[in-house]
């Protein structure tokens, strides 16, 4: 997906081998000024830890059954292994959109060896200039596809985030930014701290860090629009340090890749304290429960706000929103308070939002397990903030507002989807807390399906129909999984599902990691079964939660809940980690008469040919079965019809049934699951073969072309009768919206 850009030698050699050791990343860091002149570290000659690969990603290899400390069993104190801890007491300046912190943070050295230096994510420096490696890309991804990320900043509007103090134990700290995926120097979205001591495997690492964030005018997730602050990548956060068994990992390694354009986050779990300093009229809401009521002095109020088990911390302050409230209760979970947070243009989100939010906790807590947390919040972002809705935190996410939500419409669908998809992240990035930079499909995509499967059950729709249409009688309508194949490049796709969010071809090809994911996921469904598809995700969930599982741990977690290793390699091999293109077509049907042979006959050692004879004995057979038949339908009679309809393939290899339909009514249903570019399936009946049909029961939907899927011998109009009184509806629709203008 990324651009090459000239770094020399010895990035372009790093890049093509697929690695980055420190070595070679520290050659091309970009030394930045930091705190005073500390010493220098005294573990100065331990051996460097490297990063993790910068584009060779794709991960065929399971995880360890050790990973991540092993299974959780339910009986450990806490939900996850917390990893790290932060304590954070932030400030914010509405006036200037900044937000003063003081972070204290706590990290354990996993691993069997002792670290000299740590690396952090400073994610707002993706916004502080067009150099940095998100703006880099966003050129050359949004020339081939489209992206949300479109938002133009001006003086005033950058973000960033400025280190202003690190201090070990009292001491402080040098840093300086480095690149572990070669990105320009002019990026600083990670950041390496020099260690006055190495923490001992095991250990911990406790770190002081004042900081200073400068929130971006809203972009892609995070930022201000007027009296709205959505505050997200905020703080410095740790990177992650995967050991040997963790995620196709052979030796220790620092999983902190830059903030790429399509790029999501990835990070440990752990605890956090967080205390939120606003001005009073201000309305707030945050990741987790808040502790107490809120104290207010001089025009300012202070929030606490706590919660364990989650990897990432966001909150939003806006001047004058509202708050509706709600509660979920179910089998296995806490008491849920959900709250919405809206701003009054959008108060006809709010009860939809809230209710969709509910319904999500139930479906997602009964299909996949019980909701573990007591909270969640939704916010709905202002008009011309829309790139920061549609992002999701753990217990925390945001959504889109609409003027009215009318039943039955786009709305409707548009706010449902949205606050269930939304609501979906918490489970697929926030409990099974994949890596988003590396393997997004886990998340985004494994999420996509499991919302369309929870729209499926609601037997939601998207109506394609304006009122006057549907007063017509004409209201076509899509579901969410019909949806998804429409938009999952399914003619040519250009990367594997598999693939990283950088190295693809374009902003649609990353796009497609929601709806060919989807797609493959559905197909996968259709051939094991649903009650096999939701085993199978089950036992992924309790192997991985509060883990960190890889493509190759959905795949095993697949094989062993279903059972069926054959259909899940098939799916994984073709569109997982290929780039299959599936077409399978009906080419030809051959019919013919079998009618007595015509030739030459032997009697008394002489050759017979009495073609006329034969033609009489024919004539009077079809005579008296036509007495015998007189409502017979055609394509029947006194002699045995040859049918023969051919197949051809073009792609990856797809179980399908051929449906087969004779004259007479009766059909026929035959397997064609083999290694064959082409078939032909033979038929000898009383009646011939009128049509033929590829997957009848529409089960196929990663075929690119369904079209071709069907051939009658008869011409039938009721399809272009149909598709020409949905033209005339659309037109009538759009003359009496140039009426109205």
């Amino acid at each position: 997906m990324g651009s090459i850009r000239g770094r020399g030698g010895l990035w372009l050699a790093a890049m093509t081998m697929g690695w980055c050791a420190s070595s070679l990343c520290l050659a091309q860091e970009a030394p930045a000024a930091a705190g005073s002149a500390a010493a220098p570290a005294t573990a100065a000659t331990v051996v460097p830890i490297p990063f993790a690969p910068a584009h060779q990603t794709i991960i065929t290899t399971p995880s360890a059954p050790t990973a991540w400390g092993g299974e959780r069993t339910g009986q450990e104190a806490t939900l996850s292994d917390r990893v790290v801890s932060y304590a954070i007491d932030a400030s914010l300046d509405a006036a200037r959109h900044q937000v003063t912190g003081k972070e204290h943070m706590t990290w354990r050295n996993r691993s069997d060896r002792p670290v000299s230096h740590v690396y952090f994510h400073l994610y707002l420096n993706a916004f502080e200039g067009d150099g940095s490696t998100w703006f880099t890309e966003r050129r050359v991804l949004t020339a081939h596809g489209r992206s949300r990320g479109n938002a133009v900043l001006k003086d005033g509007q950058w973000g960033w985030v400025r280190l202003q103090d690190v201090a070990q134990d009292g001491t402080a700290l040098k840093w300086s930014f480095v690149h572990p995926d070669g990105g320009p120097a002019t990026d600083h979205t990670v950041v390496r701290i020099d260690l006055v001591q190495p923490v001992p495997a095991g250990g911990t690492l406790a770190l002081d860090i004042d900081f200073l964030s400068q929130l971006p005018r809203v972009v892609e997730r995070t930022g201000w629009w007027g009296d709205f602050n959505l505050v997200g990548q905020w703080f410095p956060k740790i990177g992650v340090l995967e050991l040997a068994g963790e995620r196709g990992a052979t030796a220790p390694r620092w999983n902190v890749h830059e903030f790429h354009f399509n790029s999501e986050f990835y990070a440990d779990f752990g605890s956090y304290d967080v205390h939120l300093d606003v001005p009073s009229d201000y309305t707030v809401g945050a990741v987790g429960q808040l502790q107490g009521e809120p104290q207010a002095a001089n025009g300012r109020t202070t929030y606490h706000f706590t919660q364990g088990d989650v990897h990432d911390f966001a909150w939003v302050a806006a001047k004058g929103y509202k708050t509706l409230d709600g509660t979920y209760t179910g089998a296995g979970s806490p008491p849920v308070a959900v709250r919405v947070i809206y701003p009054s243009e959008y108060v006809a989100s709010a009860a939809p939002t809230l209710q969709s939010t509910i319904d999500s906790l139930g479906y997602f807590s009964r299909t996949i397990a019980p909701y573990p947390y007591r909270t969640v919040t939704a916010v709905i972002p202002p008009y011309n903030a829309q790139e920061a809705g549609g992002m999701e935190y753990p217990t925390f996410f945001t959504s889109e507002g609409y003027k009215e939500v009318t039943p039955g419409t786009l709305s409707q669908y548009g706010s449902d989807f949205v606050n269930i998809h939304e609501f979906g992240h918490g489970y697929f990035y926030g409990i099974l807390a994949s890596n988003e930079f590396e393997e997004p499909m886990l998340d985004e995509g494994m999420n996509e399906f499991w919302d369309d499967r929870m729209m499926r059950e609601r037997k939601e729709d998207l109506v394609l129909a304006s009122p006057f249409m549907k007063w017509l009688g004409v209201a076509p309508a899509m579901s969410g999984f019909q949806m998804e194949r429409l938009g999952a490049q399914l003619e040519r796709p250009e990367d594997p599902l598999a693939q990283n969010s950088w190295d693809r071809l374009s902003s649609s090809s990353y796009g497609s990691v929601y709806t060919r994911t989807a797609t493959a996921m559905h197909d996968l469904e259709q051939r094991i079964g649903e009650p096999a598809m939701q085993k199978a995700i089950r036992l992924y969930y309790r192997r991985w939660s509060f883990r960190h599982p890889s493509v190759a741990d959905l795949r095993q977690a697949l094989i062993d809940g279903s059972g069926d290793a054959s259909d899940v390699n098939g799916i994984f091999d073709e569109v997982v980690y290929g780039t299959a293109h599936i077409d399978d077509r009906v080419a030809d049907i051959d019919t013919v008469e079998v009618l007595p042979r015509a030739g030459v006959t032997w009697k008394d050692g002489k050759p017979v040919a009495d073609q006329s004879a034969l033609d009489k004995a024919v004539a009077k057979q079809r005579e008296d079965w036509k007495k015998a038949h007189p409502d017979a339908k055609p394509g029947g009679g006194p002699f045995p019809w040859h049918s023969t309809v051919t197949v051809l393939r073009d792609g990856a290899r797809v179980p399908e049934t051929l449906h087969v339909v004779f004259a007479d009514g009766s059909h026929e249903d035959v397997r064609w699951d083999d290694d064959r570019r082409w078939a032909r399936f033979e038929f000898e009946q009383a009646s011939k073969v009128v049509s033929a049909e590829l997957d009848p029961a529409q089960q196929v939907y990663l075929d690119a072309d369904k079209l071709n899927d069907s051939l009658a011998t008869k011409p039938d109009g009721a399809a272009s009768r149909r598709w020409t009184a949905d033209a005339a509806a659309l037109l009538q629709t759009l003359y009496s919206m140039l009426v109205t203008l």
